[in-house]
Formats: C-alpha cells, sequence, structure tokens
C-alpha cells in the first residue's frame, strides 16, 4: 500500500500545473517578423570518431556503395533534408588543423593524431577537396573554421588564398595541379573555436587582439569575400559578446560580422556524469526539455548586448554548436555516439521555435553533428544506415527554411513538470514561405496527456505531419529502422472554429489553408 501511494504521488508531480479546456492559438499576420535563414538549419561535422570516416566518406574503393569516395546512402539522406550549410573541420579538431596535410594525393599525405578525439590516427584522406567538393554535392554553403590556436596568420591567409583566387598565383595553380580549375566559394570563416577553452584558453581581450592580427590578412577577390565569424562564449557566458561588441567598433574595419556562441544541453547538469540517451526516467525527460530551454535566456542576453552595441543590426548571433550531450552509448568515449531518442526530437523542435523566434540576429545555427556523433541526424554501422528522430524533425521543417516569421501568441498555455522544473506545455512556431504558403509547428513537451489547440477562424484546414511514439525514449536502431517516423496529420474546421488534438510528447509541422483575415 506504502509503495502504491508513493508511486501515485511520483506520477501526480509530472502532470500539467494549469488546466483548462484548450490553448488558443493567434498569429499575427499584421506584424511579419524577420526571415527565417535557411542557415539555422546549418549542420556540423567534425573529425571526430566516426562522423566523417565511414559516417560521410568510405573512399572509392569500399565495398559500401558509394559515388567518388561518399557513401551514396547518407549522401540521398542528407540531399531530403535539404542541407543548407556545412560546417568543418571543427570544433576543436580545427584549432590543430593543418590544411596543407589534407591536399594532394591521399596516399602521399601525412597521417597525425587526433589528439582530440580519441587519439586515433588522423589520414587526412578527406580535406579540402574532399569536404568542398561533398557541399557543392550538397547544394549547400559553406563555414570553413580557420585554425587559430597552433596556425599562424599567413597559414589561414593562404588557405584562404587557395580555396578563393582564379589568379596565376602558386597557391591557386597548386590548387589546380591538385583537380579543381575554379575557385570555390566560401560563404563563412571563423576565425578559430572555443577559443575560451580548447581553442586556446584565452582570454576575451586576448582573442581579440588576435582577431585583429589575424583578419587584417584575411584578403580574398571581392565576388568572393566569406563572413568573417568571431569565437563567441558558452552558455550563460555573456562576457565575450560583451568584449567583442563594445571594444571593437568600428565593426566593419575588424571584420566583426558574426559571434558565435555554444551550448548543449545535459539531462544533468554535470560534466562529470551527463545523463543517459535511453532507459531515462520522466524526470530527465523533463530535466532535459527544462535545460535546453534555457537556450531563450541566453539569446535574450546575447542580443541585448549586441543591440546596445550595434543597433544598426550588423552583427549576426550563430549558435554553431548545440544540441544533446548524454553519456557515450557505446564503443570508444572519445567517438561521442550516442543513441537519439524521440526525447531529441522535442530538443530539436523546441530550439529551432526559439531560433525561428530570434531570427534578426540569429542567422546561423549548426547542431551538433551530423552523422555518429551526439545529436546526430544519421547513424551508421558499416553498410548500414538509419534515420533518427531528429532527422526527421530536421525534414519536416525544410519550408521553414528562408520563410517570413510570424509572431505567434498562445493563450492559456499550460505548464508541465513539477515544483522544481517546469515549462510551457506547447512551444509553437509560425511562418509564411516565398509563395505565401503559411507553416505552421507545434510540439507538446508533456509526455503523459494531448492537449487541445484552437485556431479559431484563423484558417479553414490543415495538413501535414506529425512524430510521436508510445514511449519517451523511443528510437530506431539497424534492426528496427522505423520505430519513430512521422505519419500524416490533418484536421478540418467544424462549426466555424478550427479545433485538434496534438498528442502527447510529440512534433507536428502543418500547412495551413484558408486563412482568414
Amino acid at each position: 500500500m506504502i509503495r502504491s501511494i508513493l508511486l501515485i504521488l511520483f506520477l501526480s508531480s509530472f502532470t500539467c500545473l494549469t488546466s483548462q479546456a484548450e490553448t488558443d492559438v493567434n498569429i499575427d499576420f499584421k506584424n511579419p517578423g524577420a526571415t527565417i535563414n535557411k542557415n539555422i538549419y546549418g549542420q556540423f561535422m567534425e573529425h571526430l570518431g566516426r562522423g566523417i570516416y565511414e559516417g560521410i566518406w568510405v573512399g572509392e574503393d569500399s565495398t559500401i556503395p558509394n559515388t567518388r569516395g561518399y557513401r551514396n546512402d547518407v549522401t540521398q539522406a542528407l540531399r531530403e533534408l535539404e542541407v543548407p550549410l556545412l560546417r568543418w573541420p571543427g570544433g576543436c579538431f580545427a584549432d590543430e588543423y593543418h590544411w596543407r596535410d589534407g591536399i594532394g594525393p591521399r596516399d602521399k599525405r601525412p597521417k597525425g593524431v587526433n589528439t582530440n578525439w580519441g587519439g586515433v590516427i588522423e589520414p587526412n584522406s578527406f580535406g579540402t577537396h574532399e569536404f568542398l567538393d561533398f557541399a557543392e554535392m550538397m547544394g549547400a554553403e559553406v563555414y570553413v573554421n580557420g585554425n587559430l590556436g597552433t596556425g599562424t596568420p599567413a597559414e589561414m591567409a593562404q588557405w584562404l588564398e587557395y580555396m578563393t583566387s582564379d589568379s596565376d598565383s602558386t597557391l591557386a595553380n597548386l590548387r589546380r595541379a591538385n583537380g579543381r580549375d575554379k575557385p570555390w566559394r566560401i560563404h563563412y570563416f571563423a576565425i578559430g573555436n572555443e577559443s575560451w577553452g580548447c581553442g586556446g584558453s584565452m582570454t576575451p581581450e586576448y582573442y581579440g587582439n588576435l582577431y585583429k592580427h589575424y583578419t587584417t590578412f584575411l584578403k580574398t577577390p571581392k565576388d568572393n569575400t566569406p563572413i568573417l565569424i568571431a569565437s563567441g562564449g558558452y552558455d550563460d557566458k555573456t562576457e565575450w559578446t560583451e568584449y567583442l561588441a563594445g571594444e571593437m567598433e568600428p565593426f566593419w574595419s575588424y571584420r566583426l560580422e558574426a559571434i558565435s556562441h555554444h551550448y548543449y544541453t545535459l539531462p544533468t547538469g554535470d560534466w562529470s556524469k551527463k545523463g543517459a540517451a535511453l532507459g531515462f526516467p520522466e524526470s530527465e525527460w523533463l530535466s532535459t526539455l527544462y535545460r535546453t530551454l534555457r537556450m531563450e535566456k541566453f539569446l535574450i542576453d546575447h542580443l541585448a548586448i549586441l543591440d546596445k552595441h550595434d543597433p544598426e543590426n550588423e552583427i549576426g548571433f550563430y549558435v554553431d554548436e548545440w544540441g544533446t550531450w548524454y553519456d557515450v552509448t557505446e564503443g570508444d568515449p572519445g567517438f561521442l555516439y550516442q543513441q537519439n531518442s524521440l526525447r531529441d526530437a522535442l530538443v530539436a523542435s523546441l530550439n529551432l521555435n526559439l531560433f525561428h523566434k530570434y531570427a534578426r540576429r540569429v542567422h546561423m545555427s549548426n547542431i551538433a553533428q551530423m552523422v555518429n556523433v551526439l545529436q546526430a541526424m544519421i547513424l551508421t554501422d558499416k553498410e548500414k544506415m538509419v534515420l533518427t528522430p531528429t532527422y526527421h524533425v530536421f525534414r519536416m521543417h525544410t519550408p521553414f527554411q528562408d520563410a517570413t516569421y510570424l509572431p505567434i501568441k498562445l493563450k492559456n498555455n499550460p505548464k508541465y513538470g513539477n515544483k522544481d522544473m517546469r515549462i510551457p506545455k506547447i512551444s509553437a512556431s509560425a511562418a509564411k514561405d516565398k509563395d505565401g504558403k503559411i507553416w505552421l509547428t507545434f510540439a507538446n513537451t508533456d509526455p503523459n496527456n494531448a492537449e487541445t489547440l484552437n485556431l479559431g477562424k484563423q484558417f479553414k484546414r490543415i495538413a501535414g505531419e506529425v512524430l510521436t511514439a508510445d514511449k519517451m525514449d523511443a528510437h530506431n536502431n539497424f534492426d528496427e529502422p522505423e520505430t519513430v517516423k512521422p505519419v500524416a496529420f490533418s484536421a478540418k474546421s467544424k462549426n466555424g472554429e478550427l479545433v485538434f488534438e496534438l498528442p502527447a510528447k510529440s512534433v507536428i509541422v502543418v500547412e495551413a489553408f484558408g486563412a482568414e483575415n
């Protein structure tokens, strides 16, 4: 009897803390917001674990079906995501990467040790040409991370010349000799990564001086000039943004065009024991979503600093590393391989909705990472491949790329959680695409209870997809690759109002028809 009472008390602690019949959804069509930059859906690929080797690159001689060394199943799946942007080669790896090691005949490239991730041999068979050719295959823009930590201004400047010059210079001709005649278009270039930590353990002041030093020598053709990205802070640390935006005016003279920021979601908030990817209790479902929603406070704080120093909105704020980080599921701890469940799909949805909301400054984000690492889109095991719940969220959200944000208000939105942690039950976003279509997305953070949403007379019907499952840790594996996948979802207005149920622990993306506004 005592055990039953305790169980009832435990279960009742996770509930809707406010109760009402339905949540009203109101969209402001008259005051549209910023364009949701497609690069908010950017991807990140680092020389880490099986993220590149086996995940993307298997080489031309592999028995795994490939095109010029890129595995066919992964490239096809990524095309369906309409990947807008790829970030490479790191991450921490970037500040120990010397680009000349990754060009020329692959059998003659030097081998190094990946001191950041597992201490394994880095063969350098995937280098500048392989990355940039892959991005062209994907139709994606590129974000190259320069080596500030162990590099030099000359090395960084020469890499940019090698990639972008159409002249008769020695470096441009070296590129041609290595098989690429015309220069590549380089869209974004970062001066270091996590310079407060693995990128050099620097202070903002020291980094700021190095940024000025290095960028002085980064010269490219006028029609192929990348946006330069400064390495910023992490979590709730605002001193990097404050210094970079406050002490480096006028921005144009130092080409300060964007500041990066990193935040990883840990269920426990403890780096020594982060929490399990699967088999977790509901308390860690809640704590994960609660902690991932800290992102909004970080965005508010950093954007307020930028607005103070940069009222003309010239500096972008790029969340170029984000996502869940759990205890390693299997294999080498340095490979950061983890499973990916329905909980990760909710994390992705909540963050994407925030990036939409603050799209005025947030022009890019890069989830960590694309294949086989942390909150991956895709998992592989030799010749096998599986799509994760996070992949499906990104695929469902493709209509939001470059759409116009429409402010959305939720009235009577209940809370989910307990007395220590509580979050809004419903997260939502709305946008109008270039063709005038209206897209809506909703997430229900409550794993136990559906919620009724009322769109009123704004629309006559909605149609799209829903992603949900029976279990909080439902996931796809190589034996059961379709346990979590989207299915059709639709609703029609009745008696002049469009009311529908949003299932527990779900994400939907729908097109809305017959706007009455």
